[in-house]
């Protein structure tokens, strides 16, 4: 006898049951509501790209994290580890196609290599929307705006979004003579919230690695440290980078200021806060940057991000097209609100069973079936007369609301027996028009 072959899964990957995948499904459901409500509409990727593709504007770091082979036709290939870069590739190679402004969103796995943690997985879902061909306030205004009403959609609304603008830091940068070093210093001061302060310190000092090393890694611990409210820090921001005598600094400036008057006159302000830390890991960012945290458990770290990128495109095309964006990690969110005892739980999508009590009636059990879905009801027929404890069990397990017992002499009246199975109340001799009525509330 051949040996079996134990059932297991890779490390950082996981399969769903159905009440685990109902509850996603869910979610995306809502997500896309909010999505389309903006005008955003959907596309899709190959979830494998020629690794150039997607490793061209990338760090150490993201190469490290990438799933990497050689397929069978020798070709350099890498699984996609965000949805960002693909779209950046689709617009290159579709733009005569599309659009512009033009506004998507795309739900879809992604991979990365990285270590399996609490809300991190090797496998997980993204739910990213974007906006290219317009450098405006008010597509960057847009994302944000969508971002929380995505997150009130699926019942998120203890958040803090900490936003801030590339453009500034690299100004401040330029400012204390550090702007050779701009990309690992905003990816060191990345790290901020997840190693702390100090490490930060060290390894500022150590990449500066000059002469008053520690007095530039003091002024950029004050830059990012940020003031008491937005206003305040957005002044101190301007007086470090000196937007007064730099015309860059002076428009990024600008730009946020043009942003919070949008958040003000939409009432959704104090949701947001300006945080200089905030910088994004990826190189491709330009303009705003941001991060979302859950204010009853920031330790999971941000569950929607993003920013604008107004070069990414241009690694695959000669003309610039602007772009801004955001990306929902699903799977974290999802961990989170699990933390938090956020979530509800359903083992099925039944509002109803049609208990089969007489194999010799199942054609009638189909039609009922099929009425009650003309009405708009979620039904399934039991498909055999096993015991009435075995066919409750099973129904007990999906968590179905309502129960449907029909006998040969209710067939006979075209009428039947509609059970709220928590409540164990019962409404007998009904048709099927009542049933659908009561079902629905």
């Amino acid at each position: 006898m051949d040996t079996l072959i134990q059932p297991k899964v890779l490390k950082g990957f996981r399969d769903f049951l159905p009440s685990a995948e109902i509850r996603r499904t869910l979610l995306q459901e809502k997500l896309t509501e909010a999505f389309r409500s903006y005008g955003f509409v959907p596309i899709d990727t190959p979830v494998l790209e020629y690794s150039e593709i997607l490793l061209r504007k990338s760090n150490g770091e993201t190469e490290k994290q990438v799933f990497r082979f050689e397929d069978n036709g020798g070709r350099d290939v890498a699984l996609r580890f965000d949805l960002t870069v693909p779209f950046a590739r689709f617009v290159a190679e579709h733009k005569v196609e599309l659009y512009f402004p033009f506004k998507r969103y795309h739900i879809a796995k992604v991979w990365r290599g990285e270590k399996p943690q609490a809300g991190r997985y090797r496998e997980f879902v993204q739910c990213d929307f974007d906006m290219v061909g317009s450098d405006s306030a008010a597509s960057d205004f847009e994302i944000l705006s969508l971002m929380k009403h995505a997150l009130h959609l699926i019942g998120v609304d203890d958040i803090t979004i900490r936003m801030s603008h590339r453009g500034v830091f690299n100004a401040f940068l330029r400012q204390i003579d550090a702007s050779d070093k701009s990309e690992d210093i905003l990816r060191t001061v990345d790290k901020l919230a997840k190693i702390g302060e100090e490490e930060v310190k060290k390894q500022l000092v150590e990449l500066l690695a000059c002469d008053d090393a520690e007095a530039k890694t003091a002024k950029i611990i004050e830059f990012v440290s940020g003031k008491e409210n937005f206003d305040a820090t957005l002044a101190m921001m301007a007086d470090l980078s000196g937007a007064a005598g730099d015309a860059d600094a002076a428009k990024a400036i600008q730009r946020l200021k043009d942003i919070r008057a949008m958040m003000i006159a939409a009432g959704i302000e104090t949701t947001f806060v300006l945080d200089p830390s905030i910088t994004r890991g990826l190189d491709y960012y330009t303009g705003v940057v941001y991060e979302t945290f859950l204010n009853k458990l920031p330790s999971i770290g941000s569950v929607c991000s993003g920013g604008r990128y107004d070069n990414l495109a241009g690694l695959y095309m000669k003309d610039k097209i602007s772009g801004v964006g955001s990306s929902i990690g699903l799977d974290r969110l999802i961990a989170g609100l699990e933390q938090l005892d956020a979530l509800e739980t359903k083992n099925s999508f039944l509002d109803v069973e049609i208990y089969c009590l007489d194999d010799s009636l199942s054609a009638h059990y189909q039609g009922v079936a099929s009425s009650l879905r003309a009405k708009g009801i979620n039904v399934e027929v039991f498909p055999e007369a096993k015991k009435m404890n075995q066919q409750y069990n099973v129904t007990e397990k999906k968590g179905v609301p309502f129960g449907i017992l029909i006998k040969a002499e209710d067939a006979a009246k075209n009428v039947m027996t509609l059970k709220n199975l928590a409540t164990r109340e019962q409404f007998e001799g009904i048709t099927a028009e009542k049933a659908a009525e009561i079902i629905k509330g």
